[in-house]
């Protein structure tokens, strides 16, 4: 493809399953730390309301839990009738402005801090140290029986039907970053010995199974896309070869798209974020003063400042491309206009980005407007990331303070 079609291909309607888009830029999921006691607020109607007047053709609201144990922290939301009317606000406030909504349907499994009633400790695929919950009470996560598999399906099924019921277009099912279904597919942290563990097969069985739960609740013409570590970063995880597996089964399975990403939260979040550091203001929000002093011990070595470079996920997302036919989303390291036409040129359907878009809401706009000369000015700072726990939830520091 030629840069003139590429460029044409950026801003150009397309279809995705039963949506019609206006182009084929997503707003990629990003924690908004917008839903005080798990409430959708005026704060995240307005946000994604900005998303979409700014042009681009999906927001993706964040951390949709399919349930009140699959939440890493208590002010992450799950979908139950009591937000019913507020998740319809939402939509209703992107529809106005002539963009289309996804909900990212996740589940922490054991990486959790949270402690809702009745629930003695958070579960994922095996037995393993919690450490994200170690200084809450939950030092341990335990390993998911049968019983809780089945329900588990059961809330993914009934989540995705409430969002699309509150007039939701999308939904996403987080597969990635080190969350219940990223740790049933990462041959580090399942080590089960039944038919959900051992070989790929096996451990992308889950994932299968919510996959056919979710599509039984929203039909066959509704977008369902998943969001899949192109590899998790550290020896032991999953790599790109085992990666281009899971999306063929994902293919044949029926998913509409797949959105490449990469990193485990647990053990490589810089593997995702590239850019400077946000260990200080990480540190400074934090309210457990325990976990802040390990932070203080532990945190420099998993938040190191990394290079940011443009597309930087991009040979890894081409030896997807070449390995399957589903459209493909590109995510990681988009911030120009140049660097959306060059995914496009690259053959993946879409783009999905973050912190351009927090930096710039109007961004889609701009460049489609003014080509090449819309600079978006976002330095990969990264202290939007603790700026989800500040009043009023994410920003960009550089433009709006609050540290």
């Amino acid at each position: 493809m030629n840069q003139a079609k590429a460029a044409a291909n950026v801003f150009a309607p397309v279809q995705l399953a039963g949506a019609s888009l206006r182009n084929r830029v997503i707003k990629t999921a990003t924690f908004e730390g917008m839903t005080p006691k798990g409430i959708p607020s005026d704060a995240l109607i307005e946000h994604h309301r900005g998303i979409a007047a700014g042009g681009a053709a999906l927001t993706t609201v964040a951390y949709c839990g399919v349930s009140p144990d699959g939440l890493t922290f208590e002010d992450q939301m799950w979908m139950h009738e009591g937000i019913f009317d507020r998740l319809k606000q939402l939509a209703d406030a992107v529809h106005a402005e002539g963009g289309k909504i996804s909900g990212q349907l996740s589940h922490c499994g054991f990486f959790s801090r949270n402690k809702p009633k009745n629930i003695p400790r958070p579960r994922g695929p095996s037995v393993t140290f919690n450490h994200y919950g170690a200084f809450s009470g939950l030092p341990i996560g335990g390993a998911m029986s049968h019983a809780d598999i089945e329900k588990t399906l059961g809330e993914y099924h009934d989540a995705a039907a409430l969002l699309k019921r509150a007039g939701f277009d999308a939904v996403e099912i987080h597969m990635g970053h080190g969350y219940l279904l990223s740790q049933f597919i990462s041959p580090y942290s399942n080590k089960r010995t039944d038919e959900y563990g051992g070989s790929l097969e096996n451990r992308m069985r889950l994932p299968l199974q919510v996959l056919a739960s979710v599509r039984k609740a929203v039909g066959e013409d509704f977008p369902i896309l998943s969001k899949l570590n192109l590899a998790d970063g550290f020896r032991g995880g999953i790599k790109i070869e085992d990666s281009i597996q899971c999306a063929k089964l994902l293919e044949t399975a029926g998913i509409n798209a797949i959105v490449m990403s990469g990193g485990f939260t647990a053990r490589t979040p810089m593997y995702l974020f590239r850019g400077g550091s946000p260990l200080k203001q990480m540190i400074q929000t934090e309210k457990n003063p325990v976990m802040a002093f390990m932070m203080k011990i532990g945190g420099p070595k998993l938040f190191r400042p990394s290079k940011f470079e443009e597309l930087y996920f991009l040979d890894k997302a081409k030896q997807m491309r070449e390995a399957v036919s589903v459209p493909l989303v590109y995510l990681g390291g988009v911030s120009s206009r140049d660097s959306m036409v060059r995914a496009m040129d690259e053959g993946f359907d879409f783009v999905a980005m973050g912190r351009a878009l927090i930096r710039d809401p109007e961004m889609i706009n701009k460049a489609s407007a003014d080509g090449a000369s819309y600079p978006n000015q976002c330095d990969h700072c990264n202290l939007c990331v603790p700026s989800m726990a500040l009043p009023g939830g994410v920003r960009c520091v550089s433009l709006k303070g609050g540290f």
